[in-house]
């Protein structure tokens, strides 16, 4: 017999998990902040060096987005989202930024896939949480067609605008922002039962 598969049940203990990490970093408990890094740093870190694409660089971002997450934890708020989106969040703005300081090239970006690929190394205790994820980001991916998947890995990752894609692309801008307006709608539409568990 096989093993069962993990439940998006799953994703919702370790949300909890992490809203009451956050909740002991807000009154500056260590040990919280300790614990937050250790069971979301890896995802967190695979991010910031798919935009940045230094490793010395990412880890110094890295320490970045902790640091602002220790500064800011009380302004988290469930109610906008899940805790790993608002590390995300900080995580996305930080790299972009500095890409944007000119210490960093901008490089093509990878398939989005590496970011399923990346949540299966968050550790062994998330494990099973990890490969439901992947799972969802995977077939969400797949529901794109190639030209909506450029646009929004050239957003998403590079942080360009809808008139710096066309640019880029050769492509009328109207053209842009329609694959962009369509991609998303299907992620939000694929990814929809993880934003309903509060995961995304």
């Amino acid at each position: 017999m096989g093993h069962p598969q993990p439940s998006v049940e799953t994703h919702t203990r370790g949300s909890n998990d992490l809203v009451a990490l956050i909740k002991g970093v807000v009154v500056q408990d260590q040990d919280a902040m300790t614990r937050l890094y250790d069971v979301t740093s890896r995802l967190v870190y695979g991010l910031v060096l798919r935009i940045v694409t230094d490793p010395s660089v990412a880890e110094e971002v890295l320490v970045d987005v902790y640091l602002q997450a220790w500064r800011q934890a009380a302004r988290y708020s469930e109610d906008r989202g899940s805790p790993m989106a608002w590390l995300i969040t900080i995580a996305r703005s930080r790299a972009l930024d500095r890409l944007r300081s000119g210490s960093q090239d901008r490089q093509r970006s990878q398939p989005l896939e590496v970011v399923g690929r990346q949540a299966a190394a968050i550790g062994a205790d998330d494990a099973a949480m990890a490969s439901e994820l992947q799972k969802f980001v995977h077939q969400a991916l797949d529901s794109l067609s190639p030209e909506q998947r450029e646009v929004i890995e050239l957003a998403y990752y590079r942080g360009l605008s809808h008139s710096e894609i066309a640019l880029e692309l050769g492509q009328p801008l109207g053209t842009v922002k329609t694959r962009t307006r369509l991609g998303m709608m299907k992620l939000r539409e694929m990814l929809k039962p993880l934003s309903a568990e509060g995961i995304l």
